[in-house]
């Protein structure tokens, strides 16, 4: 085929749209057998994902065939988080209007970097900055750029935390690098999440180096703890332990780092959307007095993948730590959203997120982000009632869960992973195994949670019989 002819077929599939109703067919059938088929993907239908398993093939293919075998062979091999029993990962679900604006948000297809590249998203992404500030009642100096998720969140608050303070030491850190650098230091608790360590390592400050301040049997870090600060530090703090779900005493902490001039980041992954409720603000009190803060919109809000951001109330760090330059770049006066991301290319995620503030409002956003802790405790209450111990005060919407030894908790873990039912990960708690459940879908019914209690008792008794 030459390049005329596939060009001229290509058009035709967008134009007749055959693929994109046939898509829409498959995409219906599995959202309707979301909320009751098995969590996690069937023994037989992983071996048969070895359909995949071929050369990379010599002609063009047929559009229609490469879209069934995707959703025959991939569709039920999915682990399926946009139901109500899947407790895994702190993944959440998808709100129902977002999916949909998604779908249009592909069609357009849009390159982010500028607003040349696209008004509609530079103007969304302003939007949604000023209802993110309005939301968590931060600085009105404070920007947000929005990124995968908050792995890339991190390294950029840190990032800006790493330019600002090099600049008070008379040192430029984009031209000069580490070598023969003064020394900043790192402090963060115990219990600091595996995306902090990764950010530290990857903007060359070296894990080694980090300050580890004890915790307490929460997780949350010890103010008696924390050693001298000073205007060379980057304090990390939390907003939702991923184990636990405690949130780290900001308003003590952050007053004793303000008066060093401490930079202090806030991850709040999941946690940070607590601000959001009426009844569970109170855990977030303190949080506008931090520098930068990172979050996800596809955690606790239940945005698709992938929906990070990251805010910074020094614009000017921040801009100076990511900006990129060259000839081509056209910078205006209305939102540059490359200015606060590492990427230039990047696709408009904000379009799902402001979907998604926009349907829920903050009624819908207290609804959402309370039923989930509603759920939680209901999940606590049932276990404890039934004789598995919880670990961990229930604050938000994580729960800790063991039985009367490790063993026995693995052996439940295991024997609940394969029922299927629901899908729970495990965990360790100082020094001890635990089943982690984390509850994040606004899918999750009371019943989902009853349904899924039964099979923890199911799970161990099949390990009693044995």
């Amino acid at each position: 085929m030459t390049g005329k002819k596939l060009q001229r077929q290509m058009q035709q599939e967008m134009i007749d749209k055959k693929i994109f109703n046939q898509v829409k067919e498959y995409a219906f059938d599995y959202a309707d057998k979301a909320l009751e088929r098995n969590v996690y993907p069937t023994d037989e239908a992983i071996k048969k994902l070895h359909i995949f398993d071929e050369q990379l093939p010599d002609n063009i293919g047929d559009p229609l065939g490469i879209i069934e075998v995707l959703h025959k062979y991939g569709s039920s091999s999915t682990v399926t988080q946009i139901g109500g029993r899947y407790f895994g990962l702190v993944n959440g679900g998808v709100i129902p209007t977002a999916l949909a604006v998604k779908w249009l948000n592909d069609f357009w297809d849009q390159n982010t970097p500028l607003f040349v590249t696209s008004p509609i998203t530079s103007k969304l992404e302003a939007v949604v900055e000023s209802w993110l500030k309005q939301l968590f009642n931060l600085p009105e100096s404070t920007v947000a750029g929005f990124v995968s998720g908050t792995s890339m969140a991190i390294l950029c608050g840190l990032a800006a935390a790493r330019f600002r303070i090099y600049q008070r030491l008379n040192w430029d850190i984009n031209s000069k690098g580490f070598i023969n650098a003064p020394k900043v230091r790192i402090v963060a608790g115990q219990h600091a999440h595996a995306t902090v360590l990764k950010a530290v390592a990857l903007l060359g400050f070296g894990k080694d180096n980090i300050e580890w301040v004890d915790v307490d049997s929460e997780g949350r870090m010890i103010l008696d703890k924390i050693p001298e600060l000073d205007e060379n530090t980057i304090l990390v703090l939390q907003a939702g332990n991923v184990n636990s779900g405690s949130f780290d005493y900001f308003n003590e902490i952050c007053d004793k780092a303000q008066k060093t001039n401490t930079w202090i980041h806030i991850d709040g992954a999941f946690g940070l959307w607590a601000a959001g409720s009426e009844n569970l603000k109170y855990l977030t009190s303190g949080i506008e007095k931090a520098d930068s803060w990172s979050v996800d919109g596809h955690k606790t809000l239940n945005t698709p993948y992938d929906c990070g951001i990251l805010m910074c109330k020094d614009k000017e760090a921040l801009v100076s730590a990511l900006q990129a330059t060259g000839s081509y770049i056209v910078y205006g006066e209305n939102r540059d959203g490359m200015l606060y991301t590492p990427e230039m290319s990047r696709r408009a995620r904000a379009v799902e997120l402001w979907a998604t503030m926009k349907y829920l409002g903050r009624q819908g956003i207290d609804e959402l982000v309370y039923g989930l802790h509603e759920r939680a405790k209901q999940f606590a209450e049932g276990l404890s009632e039934n004789g598995f111990k919880i670990l961990n005060e229930v604050v938000f919407n994580q729960v800790l869960v063991a039985c009367d030894s490790d063993s026995e908790t693995e052996e439940t873990l295991k024997n609940l992973q394969e029922l299927r039912e629901c899908w729970c990960g495990g965990s360790q708690w100082f020094n001890k195994k635990v089943i982690r459940i984390s509850v994040c879908s606004w899918a999750t019914t009371e019943e989902d949670v009853t349904r899924s209690v039964l099979s923890f008792v199911k799970a161990r008794n099949q390990v009693e019989k044995k």
